[in-house]
């Protein structure tokens, strides 16, 4: 049994504290895992939502805490108890979550490590046999030093885990699991592979039959059945290929400009997710940043999924007036962990990211200022009965002589003319005239 202790010890202990630390790295992330679990959809306690970044802190420090209090044998009783009442109550989260299919992702390990739910309830259930163990023999479990030392560890570890929340809500994550990092092209983290597996559904076929209902189950193919159609069910069997990057765009209300931006060298974007709770002290630093882009040349737009209103609003109140675009709120919380942040994206690669606390960091060096494409000057052909003509013969034309006009812009029949007559015009004017 003391083996068996010994190393259920080990096991739960350096778990909890790699779990603990993923999430405290981002309680941001965990918090938004949390406001969904909070909702009417899965919980239906949403007056806990406002909550949800406090108890973030709480639940992640205090899993870190319990984990290194069972690698150095700190309060044995209290740590055990308070490891199975842990363990428990997310056993019941994650089989709830699973088991009515309402949460796909737990948050057991944040970004780092996607499970599926009936993977993370599995996951617990194999814990809590551990910390079973660990209840059943917890007077094998002996500090690892003496009183002094383990008291000084425990405490310690309390404190880094605090600060270490606290440092990383106060400026970005230390470590950026999500397809946003710098070094990360979003554009490259939309495509999907040619050879990417494809979702796998199975469809329900209801059919009265003489009668009585019959459900044929297929791939898809409707089925061959003697009876009146009642309806159809589908269900994924199994998910298909989901590329890093998903709902994030640049629009407007009529038109899509993600590819676009998406091409452009020396772009600063300005993420809010919510402009009616941007923080302050950020939203004062805009102008300052603002200002030191155009110096610099660079191009610099914000993304929002608030409205009108309130983008003129905060325009007018903080005196800025780059463009705010639209992008989905649940994207952009995944790009940036601060309201607002600040992206450099160069051609969608993702050269800097930085908190609002950080914006006087970002370098914004001098960059050639992109030279404006030339306008194609328009070179018109102009032909009167199939012959070449000028543009002053066919304004002498009169009207009544006209039979039709042809105006060819583009398409086979101006490359073809150009072809035949080696020429680059860029308009045809095709004048036919009544015999």
């Amino acid at each position: 049994m003391k083996a068996l202790v010994s190393i259920s010890r080990i096991l739960v202990g350096v778990l909890f504290i790699f779990s603990g630390f993923i999430k405290l790295n981002d309680p941001l992330g965990f918090s938004y895992k949390l406001q969904e679990y909070f909702s009417p959809d899965v919980l239906n306690i949403p007056f806990l939502e406002p909550y949800a970044l406090i108890i973030s802190v709480f639940v992640v420090v205090f899993e870190v805490v319990l984990g290194v209090f069972l690698l150095i044998g700190y309060k044995p009783k209290f740590t055990v108890w308070s490891l199975l009442g842990m363990i428990v109550f997310f056993t019941f989260l994650t089989f709830y979550a699973a088991y009515f299919e309402k949460v796909k992702d737990c948050g057991c390990f944040g970004d780092f490590l996607k499970l599926e739910p009936w993977e993370s309830f599995w996951k617990d259930v194999a814990l809590l046999v551990l910390i079973v163990i660990l209840f059943i023999g917890v007077k094998h479990i002996k500090p690892v030093f003496g009183n002094l030392v383990t008291t000084v560890i425990g405490l310690l570890g309390f404190i880094l885990s605090l600060w270490f929340g606290y440092h990383v809500l106060m400026h970005l994550p230390l470590i950026d699991f999500r397809a946003y990092a710098i070094g990360k092209n979003i554009q490259e983290g939309m495509l999907v592979p040619e050879d990417a597996p494809k979702p796998i559904q199975e469809y329900s076929w209801k059919f009265n039959v003489n009668g009585e209902e019959k459900v044929i189950k297929t791939n898809g193919s409707y089925p061959s059945v003697e009876g009146d159609f009642i309806g159809v069910e589908t269900k994924v069997i199994q998910e298909g290929y989901t590329p890093p990057v998903v709902d994030f765009s640049i629009e407007t209300d009529t038109e899509d400009l993600t590819t676009h931006f998406l091409e452009q060298e020396h772009l600063v974007i300005v993420v809010s997710y919510s402009l009616e709770s941007i923080e302050q002290g950020g939203a004062l630093k805009l102008k300052a940043l603002q200002d030191e882009a155009r110096r610099n040349n660079y191009q610099i737009i914000g993304l929002t999924a608030s409205g009108k209103e309130a983008k003129e609003r905060i325009n007018g109140a903080y005196n800025i007036d780059f463009n705010w675009y639209l992008c989905d709120e649940k994207a952009l919380k995944t790009v940036v962990r601060s309201n607002p942040g600040i992206l450099e994206l160069s051609k969608g690669l993702v050269k800097q990211k930085v908190h609002w606390n950080d914006i006087d960091d970002l370098k914004l060096p001098k960059v050639d200022k992109k030279a404006e494409p030339k306008k194609l000057e328009e070179v018109i052909a102009y032909l009167v009965n199939d012959e070449p003509s000028t543009k002053q013969a066919v304004e002498a034309i009169n009207t009544d002589r006209i039979e039709s006009v042809n105006v060819i812009k583009n398409g086979s029949a101006l490359n073809e003319y150009n072809l035949d007559n080696n020429t680059s015009f860029t308009g045809i004017i095709d004048v036919k005239l009544k015999p």
